[in-house]
């Protein structure tokens, strides 16, 4: 889709929306468990190792939650643009201490806020990516294998469009049968939900492109390293 004006402002810097958000946050978290923990697993630290990681587009920092967890040396930077959610996320992070820092950064304009260190081990992002027309998404890929030591990882999890209708048919049947509701859900949504949901979608590209989007960025081991229906973890290594 072509560019057009920004609307994740208004979702995602409105204390209604961010209300909504943390609200349904549990049930939520609760489905995507094993994907955040895969991430975690994916990193090539070991259990004790010391290392610093960047969660961009954190939120309230679910993802870097589970990594601090997995790895008691890790230190996370967590950079997001909603001071809402930055706010809800350090109530949520306050039993790791020092271990975490917040630092304000859109990641549909930058540049990189000086608080993000010029090199780091690793990047992960989750569920943010989707939000940026095409151009800033490979820009943002080499802006992030800039900012990775030589050797650094970067891991995405993501939502994923297809151009396929028969492909579309089946994650969509499968959807359906994995929630009851979720056909009420998708025909009778308020405005304010047909909103968000239009939002969500006006950049969501296929998996694909993204992946060439890696390459040509300069990534090396690029690979889907898990995919359910409509939702993928894909990433690769800075050489």
């Amino acid at each position: 889709m072509p560019d057009s004006a920004d609307t994740n402002e208004a979702i995602w810097k409105s204390d209604a929306a961010i209300s909504h958000w943390v609200s349904t946050a549990e049930d939520r978290e609760r489905r995507r468990a094993d994907e955040r923990r895969l991430m975690a697993e994916l990193l090539p630290f070991d259990k004790d190792q010391q290392f610093t990681f960047v969660d961009l587009g954190a939120g309230t920092g679910a993802a870097a939650r589970v990594v601090l967890d997995y790895f008691p040396g890790a230190r996370a930077i967590l950079a997001d643009y909603s001071l809402q959610m930055m706010e809800q996320g350090r109530r949520e992070l306050s039993a790791f201490g020092d271990r975490y820092t917040y630092v304000e950064f859109d990641l549909a304009r930058g540049p990189w806020p000086a608080e993000i260190p010029s090199e780091v081990d690793a990047v992960i992002s989750s569920l943010c990516v989707h939000h940026l027309p095409d151009k800033r998404k490979g820009q943002l890929f080499a802006e992030i294998l800039e900012h990775l030591l030589p050797g650094g990882w970067y891991f995405n999890y993501d939502p994923v469009t297809t151009e396929d209708a028969v492909v579309e048919a089946a994650w969509l049947r499968a959807g359906d049968r994995r929630d009851p509701e979720a056909a009420a859900k998708r025909e009778n949504r308020t405005p304010g939900e047909q909103s968000r949901h239009e939002n969500h979608v006006r950049y969501m590209i296929p998996l694909a492109p993204q992946l060439d989007l890696l390459e040509e960025a300069g990534f090396e081991g690029v690979d889907v390293y898990w995919k359910q229906l409509d939702h993928v973890i894909y990433g690769g290594r800075r050489p």
